[in-house]
């Protein structure tokens, strides 16, 4: 693939499902060369899936249909100049035209500014998506699939706030006496600058956050009582999201337990010398999953986000099934090839729906 024009094509086939292996390799080589076509990748998925919920209006689809006749034009007159070259089919060129101005408007309304509601700004991923974001401070959040932020579009308060729902790895910019912070259920975090990551979905029982540089405290909402906990570089906790007991982060590293003599919640020290993408707890920004010791159930919530589907247990047994391993470039049929591989089950495919049993 050589220009822009091209590059685009190829995106176009593979995320209408036409490209062939060999097109899906040389676009995961590009992808893999170049960090602003990973950006710009993800923006097309994130059009694409919302064209299939929200399809565009008559006034935008006279806008397209508009662009999509200068393109054939212009490409019919490209091919007098260059007969020599494969002529590229227009519904591929079409396809590519419509994801170019798509991603570029997509863009410009979701970062930085996001999009604006009851005085609030808000930046969503949708399922099966990531996306990344720059707040008005200059900070970046990157957003997993099923994930949402809210803030104040200037930030003009004392303090920078950001309610998390889902999960994100922030990069903050330091403001001396304007904190960061970060708001996820019952848990506050709170830093100056620094880099990490906070696992927050409303249908989780547990907030996770893992700190990579700098110093966060957090403090749990309404709890006057409860000491702050501080986390170093390389350290993990996992709280409840209620005010009852916490849970203790599953890791090799060495834990010590809080001072707060109501809570025992360790502080997990992570194996620094694991890089950030093979660690489970950020390969998801580097289109990584990881699992480890997870049950079907749990499983199955991440899977639901990452692949945008639904799975249905069809008996208890196979829930309690535990997983071990990572996906990244894997279709949902391969995903579940691979899973059922390693430990025994079996699955039905109905669309976007996946129904899942007991071996036999």
């Amino acid at each position: 693939m050589e220009g822009p024009a091209q590059i685009y094509s190829l995106m176009s086939r593979c995320l209408s499902g036409e490209a062939d292996e060999q097109e899906k390799e040389n676009l995961a080589d590009l992808l893999d060369k170049s960090p602003v076509l990973q950006v710009q990748y993800q923006l097309m998925q994130q059009w694409w899936l919302s064209q299939k919920q929200y399809p565009a209006s008559d006034q935008e689809q006279q806008k397209i249909t508009r662009i999509l006749q200068l393109a054939a034009v212009e490409e019919a007159l490209n091919e007098h100049s260059r007969p020599t070259k494969r002529k590229i089919p227009l519904y591929a060129l079409a396809a590519s035209v419509v994801l170019i101005v798509a991603a570029i408007a997509l863009f410009y309304d979701w970062s930085p500014a996001g999009k604006q509601s009851n005085s609030l700004t808000y930046v969503v991923a949708q399922k099966g998506s990531k996306t990344r974001t720059r707040l008005p401070d200059g900070s970046t959040v990157w957003l997993n699939a099923g994930s949402r932020i809210e803030y104040e579009p200037s930030f003009s308060n004392s303090s920078r706030e950001v309610t998390l729902f889902g999960e994100a790895y922030f990069d903050v910019v330091k403001q001396q006496g304007r904190p960061f912070i970060v708001h996820a259920g019952s848990i506050h975090i709170r830093v100056l600058g620094t880099a990490f990551n906070v696992k927050s979905y409303p249908e989780d029982k547990t907030v996770e956050t893992t700190l990579i540089h700098g110093l966060v405290q957090i403090t749990r909402v309404g709890d006057k009582k409860q000491e702050p906990l501080y986390l170093h570089p390389n350290q993990k906790i996992v709280l409840s999201q209620s005010t009852g007991d916490d849970v203790p982060a599953a890791s090799t590293g060495v834990s010590k337990p809080t001072r707060n003599a109501n809570v025992i919640s360790p502080i997990t020290n992570l194996d620094s010398t694991i890089k950030e993408n093979e660690r489970a707890e950020t390969a998801w920004i580097y289109n990584r999953l990881y699992f480890r010791g997870d049950d079907f159930e749990e499983l199955a919530k991440k899977l639901e986000r990452w692949y945008n589907i639904s799975i249905r247990f069809q008996d208890e047994t196979v829930r309690h099934l535990r997983f071990n391993g990572s996906l990244e470039d894997e279709t949902v049929e391969e995903a579940f090839h691979a899973l059922k591989t390693a430990v025994p089950f079996q699955y039905k495919i109905n669309n976007n729906e996946i129904i899942v049993s007991s071996a036999d």
